[in-house]
């Protein structure tokens, strides 16, 4: 009542001062709109094809040397783009910064160009009378340490990405626009990409014309240790790695990924791709990556992905998930994420079915093929539902604006994600399918379940790599003709309403309940060497990185009502020196008792004493097999059977 009252008070302040505040002398400019100098695209064919030549050999200095000849059909003004906004990252990831040494002639003639002052990603010219023919040449200067970007270029492999090393006449949509590029590689690496070489002399790859669109979706993996393994007839595994010794896959291990593609064309019950390309970094010299395109995907992984197969399932979800986009997110699109170019933003709201629903049909062909097995599955399963429900910040934001985060905050470090939220529609997402498979499995009495869905809303004909848009609607309406129920209101509650826990009701209705246990799974153990951290979420409210380090403290937990931060560094614990043994002791030691734990952490130059409240022991999530009652529910066992021997 008395911060109502003071907002009264000020309110009626702010009413009595106005006219004194804005007093009628002072000059008072008028806004005028910046004229619209960019072309509107059209879906028209370009007058000619584009030749685009890039050289990639400059792999020390991660230099990118482009030549790029664009035919005109009149004199006049012309507008060239750079890719700003980019299919997968669902947001404008363009790096128009690392574009530089811009030169376009005519004729052998300069031709001045003008940035535009409103779109940064757009160039101006005038071509001369008579020109039949525009050249631009430029360098893209990738990322030579982490803090610029990713890195694309490292001494033993490169990523060449189209989008980075081109540019395009304004006014067309991109599918209008023919290319043919030609790549440059160093001495004795191979390429792989779901382009296909017209010829090859020597590391001079010449593909086959295409049009600018399918050019963007075609990234290339190169590399001087590489291997090429068929998986189907027309789906291939292209690896690349740091060194040699890490180009070790075993016949059980390749079997698998075979089983991937066999498992991911049955649940579909088609292939919307006429061949199909994994490109596979071993590697930590080049950027991680994971990102979709329609005819094959790029993959950056840990190097030992083969070779330390068996310390734990590691990042051996990321090609099951990315292979789902070509169903998912390419084939059939949110209509809204369909865009004419890449000058045209992206709206991001069905990123719960773009992503979440291929995050839940990764993790579930992972377990089908056996790339993770049943257990590490239920264990991934158990650590995504007790992570969304410690995102405690679905109280004020729904899951729906948390498809907008690729925009808002652009995957940058957040001081409180908890409760400022992330990209929540992944694994809440998954969460949300997972639910709707089992209702589907319990009213239809186990004859239907989410793959009828799957079948049905992915359908299409084999090799179509084209584009079929939905909306919200024909979601729900696909999901009526699998199974009747109130759909509506389901996806209303879960995904445009707060709530104050994740949806888990589809593990119950699976046969399982989360738990909290004493000991972390193999698969958190995991997880957490990968990541280089300690995961204390479940119990004191943390994550420590390395070296005493806090790496996050989670909204409202015992960490954070003590005062700490991510940032902080914990110097000791109870008395003694910190190790993360000692943190882990004395949560152990405390379980059950009255008394804080007292952590003495340095922020800067200070040092600081921090009680925490806390008295449950060391907690890890962790499925429990339901008993008793509800013993004969077998849903979530069901679903990750797998369809083949």
């Amino acid at each position: 009542m008395r911060i109502i009252a003071l907002l009264g008070c000020i309110s009626a302040l702010m009413l009595t001062t106005n006219a004194a505040a804005m007093p009628d002398n002072l000059s008072k400019p008028s806004y005028e709109a910046p004229a619209q100098t960019i072309p509107v695209a059209q879906d028209i064919p370009y007058p000619g094809t584009m030749e685009l030549v890039v050289d990639a050999r400059d792999n020390e200095q991660g230099v990118f040397n482009v030549t790029q000849i664009i035919p005109v059909a009149q004199s006049g003004r012309m507008t060239l783009l750079y890719p700003e906004w980019l299919p997968g990252n669902h947001a404008p990831r363009g790096e128009i910064e690392k574009v530089v040494g811009l030169k376009i002639t005519a004729g052998g003639k300069d031709i001045p160009w003008v940035r535009d002052p409103v779109d940064v990603y757009a160039f101006h010219i005038d071509v001369p009378q008579g020109a039949t023919s525009i050249v631009a040449y430029f360098q893209f200067v990738s990322a030579t340490r982490p803090s610029q970007g990713r890195v694309v270029m490292a001494p033993s492999m490169l990523n060449l990405r189209w989008h980075q090393v081109s540019l395009y006449p304004a006014g067309y949509y991109t599918r209008q626009i023919p290319v043919q590029a030609t790549a440059i590689y160093p001495d004795g690496w191979q390429a792989a990409t779901s382009l296909r070489p017209s010829s090859q002399e020597g590391r001079t790859y010449s593909y086959q014309p295409t049009d600018y669109d399918t050019l963007v979706d075609s990234p290339v993996f190169a590399g001087k240790h590489f291997q090429a393994h068929k998986l189907s007839n027309r789906v291939t595994l292209n690896i690349v790695a740091d060194d040699a010794k890490f180009l070790k896959p075993k016949k059980d291990h390749l079997a698998k990924h075979r089983k991937l593609v066999r498992e991911a064309e049955a649940l579909f019950g088609s292939h919307p791709y006429d061949h199909y390309d994994f490109l596979l970094a071993l590697t930590e010299e080049m950027g991680g990556i994971g990102i979709e395109h329609h005819r094959s995907s790029e993959n950056a992984v840990n190097r030992e992905y083969f070779t330390g197969w068996n310390d734990g399932p590691g990042r051996r979800n990321l090609l099951p998930h990315e292979v789902v986009h070509a169903w998912n997110g390419k084939y059939r699109r949110p209509q809204a994420m369909w865009t004419p170019d890449f000058k045209t933003p992206t709206r991001d709201n069905l990123l719960w079915v773009y992503e979440g629903q291929t995050q839940f049909w990764g993790y579930v062909l992972g377990a089908r093929s056996g790339l993770y097995s049943k257990q590490d599955t239920l264990d991934a399963l158990a650590a995504v539902a007790a992570g969304m429900d410690r995102r405690v910040g679905r109280q004020w934001r729904p899951l729906i604006d948390t498809t907008h985060d690729p925009i808002i905050a652009a995957r940058r470090p957040k001081p409180w994600s908890s409760w400022q939220r992330a990209e929540d529609y992944y694994n809440e997402g998954l969460l949300i399918w997972l639910e709707a498979d089992q209702i589907i499995r319990r009213e239809s009495d186990g004859k239907k379940s989410l793959e009828n869905f799957a079948k049905r809303f992915f359908d299409g004909k084999n090799g179509d790599w084209g584009v079929v848009t939905y909306v919200e609607q024909d979601v729900i309406d696909t999901l009526n003709m699998v199974q009747p129920y109130d759909w509506d209101s389901f996806i209303q509650e879960r995904v445009h309403q707060t709530t104050d826990e994740a949806p888990k009701n589809g593990l119950i209705l699976g046969g399982y309940q989360l738990s909290y246990v004493d000991k972390p799974s193999a698969y958190i153990r995991a997880n957490d060497k990968r990541r280089k951290q300690m995961d204390l979420s479940h119990s004191i409210g943390l994550i420590m990185g390395g070296n005493g380090a806090i790496k996050s403290v989670l909204w409202d937990t015992p960490a954070f009502k003590a005062g700490l931060k991510a940032g902080l560094t914990i110097s000791a614990v109870n008395g003694k020196a910190y190790t993360d043994e000692v943190l882990k002791q004395a949560i152990e030691e405390n379980n059950g008792k009255t008394g804080p734990i007292e952590i003495f952490a340095k922020n800067g130059d200070a040092y600081h004493n921090f009680m925490v409240a806390y008295a449950d022991g060391l907690r890890y999530p962790a499925l429990e097999k339901i008993t008793g009652e509800g013993a004969t529910k077998r849903g979530i066992d069901e679903l990750l059977k797998p369809k083949f021997k």
